[in-house]
């Protein structure tokens, strides 16, 4: 499917994966208007990145997806909705679960009102791979059972039933896609890979949490690819789709291949803050993405010794935005 004059509603687009799809979708020729968190400052998050020819081009309308008005009037008269808006981190759940329910459930309940009430021709929901909770076998597939291990987890799980719902109730097209654990330019020292890039750029010390846990990592440009393909697929209507590279790695290692791709040593401190409750805590992330292949014709196209060496290269350029010293929640 082609993009040029579809018109396009991002949820959250000021975020991580929302930045890079935004900017994705207006190379590509879409009138896209861009959904973000307001705030006095006018602050607009990932989205100052974009080139001046994009950024140009984006519409962008500040609201709370909390508000259900807001959300049906920034809904109207799109084709594609691609609901990334969410409260992610998951220390700040354990904090305000509240918050993260109220936003990750009833954020996503108008989105899919709104996009019911206009007709709007595709919804991409945006699940996670935390919904699988530590894995039971691997690789993890899309009937792998669902487990709530953290308020956040819990409140996606909510959001993707509520999609389901939507779908087998009203015949809605609905696609969700489930990332695993998207890394790149832009990213923030919430996420592991800023945080263990940050610290070895400017410390002989880099504190971590638990060093055990296993995760897939795929880059940003091979996750917005999948966004895409979601959108354009019919065989994707109401299905959820795993978008991870099927290989994992220890945070340990991780860490350890970082250090070799910056050419240093530094050493590493266990930080008692960084680490989850015992049974929250996901140990294995392991992504099965035959389901993505056999639908959408997906798979990783850049490898984690490739996105690293792009990703260190961006916060190279970017320190000023990051403060090695505070634990990111």
């Amino acid at each position: 499917m082609k993009w040029n004059s579809r018109k396009v509603l991002v949820t959250g687009a000021g975020g991580f994966i929302a930045s890079h799809l935004t900017e994705r979708l207006v190379l590509e020729g879409a009138q896209v208007r861009a959904f973000v968190r307001y705030n006095s400052r006018n602050d607009y998050g990932l989205l100052k990145f974009l080139s001046p020819k994009a950024k140009a081009e984006v519409e962008i309308i500040a609201g709370d997806l909390r508000d259900a008005e807001a959300v049906r009037l920034a809904a109207e008269s799109t084709d594609t909705v691609f609901h990334l808006g969410a409260l992610i981190a998951i220390p700040y759940s354990y904090l305000h679960p509240r918050e993260v329910v109220e936003t990750n459930i009833m954020g996503t309940l108008n989105v899919l009102i709104a996009a019911r009430h206009w007709g709007v021709r595709r919804v991409v929901h945006t699940s996670t791979s935390e919904v699988y909770g530590t894995a039971k076998y691997v690789p993890i597939d899309e009937q792998h059972p669902l487990q709530g291990q953290s308020p956040y987890s819990a409140s996606k799980i909510g959001a993707d039933k509520l999609a389901e719902s939507f779908c087998r109730s009203f015949e809605s097209a609905i696609s969700t896609v489930r990332p695993f654990n998207t890394y790149g330019p832009r990213q923030s020292a919430r996420a592991i890979i800023p945080t263990i890039i940050t610290q070895a750029l400017t410390r002989e010390f880099v504190h971590l949490g638990s060093l055990t846990p296993t995760r897939d990592f795929t880059f940003v440009a091979d996750t917005v690819d999948g966004f895409l393909r979601a959108a354009t697929v019919d065989a994707a209507i109401g299905q959820e789709i795993n978008l991870g590279c099927g290989a994992t790695i220890s945070i340990g290692d991780l860490a350890y291949k970082i250090f070799s791709l910056l050419g240093k040593d530094p050493k590493i401190v266990t930080d008692t803050q960084r680490l989850r409750p015992e049974k929250s805590e996901v140990m294995k992330l392991f992504a099965s993405n035959e389901k993505a292949q056999q639908l959408l014709g997906w798979q990783p196209q850049v490898s984690l010794g490739e996105g690293l060496k792009e990703t260190i290269e961006w916060i190279s350029n970017h320190l000023e935005l990051y403060d090695p010293d505070i634990y990111s929640v």
